[in-house]
């Protein structure tokens, strides 16, 4: 424990709203947080139980405590996120620096100004769209306008330097300025229109044009006239493809999705009506646990004291505790009424399950990948001591009161999932509920064939559960004479929660547990969630095909055209159940004793 003296220090701390940073001894700030009443919420960090290992590790290393006393909830809640940006503590949620979000820059100084693709420090001189949620939410927009208003992007030492129009000109992509093929007025006016739909105004912009068009029309200029028509016929359809319903407020859709260790935020952005793309972050849950706290930390970091312009509706996927406070900070410092909502239903519900499956996307991509794949293997192998593994199998028990129990064993490379190599097992002949039993009849059949070369080894063999299902993976290799391969049982804590699992190695009997950030138990809960996943799917289709079969099945003598015989003339399973022997053996093909067998597979109990 730290030198800090808690007791004195919560003895003469205000109840009044503000923020606390918990440093450790070289001065670094561990922690940043805001509260309503700060003496109850630092008071909750140094109670005698109930806190995470992880929110105990960080009071450790606590050795001052400073407050700022703010004058309301909100003040404190601005003041939080300032912080949060400027020191980066490591046991808050963190997000990337908005200075590296895309967006678009317009060099208004320029006769003829240009649009570009920029991202970092702003320009100091011109007009700025953005940010954008993603790089390809910006080359979207760009080819869009390209497409629909011709304004140039090419760069000012190619403007220069044309002496005839270039290739864009030639496809439709641009007005040609560089050599006089329109005039400043009219690129003017094309650029007004620019700034207008990337204001998310498309409403206005449609005002102007269709006007525009009237006007041109009436003064018998039909060429203009077309031109302004095509524009926002082009516009129209463009915007129908991506717009659900188009008197929507612009708002921002964020979802959150969780799978070993990772976490995904997505932010579903829409302006105008149209979904200009998704911003996917990978942040550090850092003291959060649930996807609530998650997203209400998420919420408050992204839109304040950041750059990024706040939409009139921000939608939540879950419902946070502190909604009001969080609408209210947003709508101070929008300046204007911003509404935070998590109920919604209609086409605001559609964007949110839009923005729920980007984000379980994205997460999926993010685990897939070979890069983070190849960083979960490495910390694997270094923290456990052995060679980078090349395969890794894991197996897992499922079933419902014993009904039904299977068997699966998922296979991981160095680049993620070999489904292919995946197997399932069927279990019969144990006592149902014995996972111990089933466990050991499945790695049986499977090392069986390693043993003899049908299958390939594996270099690490993980168990999902106790100790008791890895004492019998022991055995079982132990009498196949099998060895050299890292065995290691998983089995959940106390609190039953991702991140507190607790690992047995079955080389050294060691009882460990790793940091929640860790890469290498992220790989070790990705291949236990997969071979849960896979486990539980076939069981559920196994216990769906037992329950669906007919009792008549099974029968000595009754084939398929008895049994068919036998529901046709009695109507139904339940009116030949209720049959005597006798009525059984009028029906056509059957016999006396057919007819018994049938009466006492129907009446065993």
């Amino acid at each position: 424990m730290s030198e800090f003296d808690h007791s004195t220090f919560l003895k003469h701390l205000t109840t009044r709203p503000g923020v606390y940073q918990m440093r450790d001894a070289s001065g670094h700030v561990l922690y940043v947080g805001k509260a309503k009443n700060l003496k109850s919420r630092v008071s909750s960090y140094f109670r005698g139980q109930g806190l995470s290992s992880k929110t105990l590790a960080m009071v450790q290393r606590i050795t001052e405590i400073s407050i700022t006393i703010c004058r309301n909830e909100v003040e404190a809640l601005i003041l939080e996120q300032t912080l949060i940006k400027t020191e980066r503590p490591p046991f808050n949620i963190l997000l990337r620096d908005d200075k590296s979000y895309p967006y678009v820059y317009m060099n208004t100084s320029h006769s003829f100004p240009g649009l570009y693709y920029r991202r970092g420090q702003r320009q100091p001189n011109g007009k700025t769209f953005g940010p954008f949620p993603s790089a390809g939410a910006v080359k979207s927009t760009l080819n869009l306008i390209q497409k629909t208003f011709q304004i140039r992007q090419c760069e000012e030492s190619v403007f220069a330097n044309r002496s005839r129009p270039c290739l864009q000109y030639q496809i439709g992509r641009c007005s040609g300025p560089c050599v006089g093929l329109i005039s400043k007025t009219q690129y003017a006016e094309d650029l007004e229109h620019v700034k207008l739909f990337l204001e998310g105004r498309s409403q206005d912009l449609f005002g102007i044009l269709e006007a525009k068009m009237d006007q041109a029309a009436a003064a018998l200029e039909f060429e203009q006239a077309s031109r302004y028509r095509d524009v926002i016929a082009r516009l129209r359809t463009l915007l129908s493809e991506q717009a659900m319903e188009s008197d929507l407020s612009d708002l921002d859709a964020l979802a959150v999705a969780h799978d070993a260790g990772v976490v995904c935020l997505a932010v579903l952005s829409v302006r105008g009506g149209r979904v200009i793309g998704v911003n996917a972050q990978f942040p550090d849950r850092g003291l959060l646990e649930t996807n609530a706290e998650i997203l209400a930390a998420f919420i408050a970091q992204y839109y304040l004291g950041s750059e990024r312009p706040i939409p009139s509706e921000v939608l939540l996927a879950e419902s946070i505790a502190d909604l009001a406070l969080v609408g209210s900070a947003l709508s101070e410092a929008a300046k204007r009424h911003v509404r935070v909502a998590h109920a919604v239903r209609g086409v605001r519900a559609q964007y949110l399950e839009l923005a729920a499956t980007n984000a379980t996307q994205a997460l999926g991509t993010r685990l897939a990948s070979r890069d983070g794949q190849a960083k979960r293997i490495a910390d694997f192998a270094t923290r456990f001591g052995i060679d980078p593994p090349n395969r890794l199998e894991c197996f897992d028990i499922s079933h419902t009161q014993g009904e039904s129990t299977v068997a699966s064993c998922v296979v991981f490379d160095g680049n993620g999932p070999l489904k292919r190599d995946y197997r399932i097992f069927n279990i019969d002949g144990v006592t149902a509920g014995d996972d111990y039993a089933a466990m050991a009849q499945a790695l049986t059949r499977r090392y069986q064939r390693v043993k003899t070369g049908e299958e390939q080894i594996p270099d690490v063999l993980v168990i999902d559960g106790g100790l008791g299902q890895l004492r019998e993976a022991i055995r079982i290799l132990s009498d196949l004479g099998l060895h050299g391969i890292f065995v290691l049982g998983v089995a959940k804590g106390v609190t039953r929660k991702a991140g507190f699992e607790i690992l047995h190695r079955a080389d050294t009997g060691e009882e460990l547990r790793l940091d929640p950030t860790a890469p290498a138990l992220h790989l070790i809960q990705q291949i236990r969630d997969e071979a849960h996943r896979f486990a539980i799917t076939k069981h559920r289709q196994a216990r769906g095909k037992t329950r669906n079969t007919s009792p008549l099945e099974g029968i000595p003598g009754i084939g398929p055209k008895r049994r068919q015989a036998l529901l046709r003339h009695f109507g139904g399973l339940q009116r030949l159940a209720s049959a005597s022997i006798s009525d059984i053996a009028k029906v056509q093909g059957m016999s006396q004793q057919s007819a018994e067998l049938v009466y006492s597979a129907l009446h065993r109990d």
